[in-house]
């Protein structure tokens, strides 16, 4: 950053992702969900460093050359539905075109069979077919985000990356969405296998419960929680207090938001980053963040009995 000040947007995050699995990475915005996502396509600005290892496939994600990730990743081995489908769609061709170009790219298939294709991804999707000959600007903001979806499919890549993909849809085309999404990681492969793996970025809980199988939740640039989804969102529940109060903020639930804001990343405190907004905290929270032991990285998990959390803690 300017003067020399550089921003940790994202830190020590650790998973893995089998094929035929769904990954729900959840958290309020800024918390460096979509940062982590550039990452792993090699779509970071100029002035991000990166370190660690990220491998999928066979390929090392964070060293490959951009020669490397854009013939033989994006799309073929991750595909991407965007955060903003507007503006990843081209303005100035129909989604048609796209759809075709995409599937001429991705597959091969002949110029005859383009137009069919086309519209079995579009069906994939849910897009209308009487509306592919429109350009982006003719589009709401929920056929943008079923066009890009669809093309995001085409390559039947083995892990799919989407990025907020129900955006601006209904509850209905929400649920038919993240169905297909669903499906599509569960069918297998041209080659067979068994199946595709899926990284869902997302703020939609109700969507993450209907087809995930493990929830990561992010907090100020870290992964705080991370859990099967059967448990998350079951009886059990989540261990660290910021994934249970994002539970406890949705209107099926309590309905009662998490007090404050999130700290800025270039401006984290010591220790826990969501002490502050915690009603659990104490003075050892001001220390080391510690590690994502047992899937929680908290110092006072839920399931603490109250008197162990507070005991030995001063607080006026």
């Amino acid at each position: 950053m300017r003067g020399g000040r550089h921003v940790a947007a994202v830190t020590d995050a650790s998973f893995d992702l089998a094929p035929g699995q769904c990954l729900a990475l959840v958290g309020e915005s800024g918390c460096g969900k979509s940062v982590l996502a550039s990452a792993l396509l090699g779509l970071l600005p100029g002035n991000a460093q990166t370190a660690g290892t990220a491998h999928l496939d066979g390929v090392e994600l964070l060293t490959a050359t951009e020669r490397e990730l854009s013939r033989s990743v994006r799309g073929r081995r991750i595909g991407l539905v965007p955060q903003s489908p507007a503006a990843h769609l081209t303005p100035v061709r129909t989604v048609r075109a796209q759809l075709e170009e995409t599937v001429r790219e991705l597959t091969g298939a002949p110029k005859h069979a383009l137009p069919a294709a086309a519209e079995q991804a579009a069906a994939r999707a849910a897009f209308p077919a009487d509306h592919l000959d429109r350009h982006p600007h003719e589009l709401s903001g929920g056929l943008a985000q079923r066009a890009a979806t669809a093309l995001a499919l085409v390559g039947d890549a083995p892990l799919l990356l989407a990025d907020e993909p129900t955006t601006g849809l209904d509850r209905d085309l929400v649920d038919r969405t993240v169905d297909e999404l669903r499906r599509h990681i569960e069918a297998p492969g041209d080659t067979g296998g068994t199946g595709r793996a899926l990284l869902m970025i997302t703020h939609d809980l109700a969507a993450a419960e209907r087809i995930a199988d493990r929830v990561a939740v992010m907090y100020a640039g870290r992964i705080v929680e991370l859990a099967d989804a059967t448990d998350f969102f079951g009886a059990t529940g989540p261990r660290h207090p910021y994934a249970r109060g994002l539970l406890d903020a949705l209107p099926d639930r309590d309905f009662t938001p998490i007090p404050g804001m999130p700290p800025e990343l270039g401006d984290l405190p010591a220790g826990c980053a969501f002490a502050a907004r915690c009603g659990r905290d104490t003075d050892v929270c001001t220390t080391a963040v510690p590690a994502l032991t047992d899937g929680t990285a908290c110092h006072h998990p839920l399931g603490e009995p109250t008197a162990a959390v507070h005991k030995g803690a001063a607080r006026a």
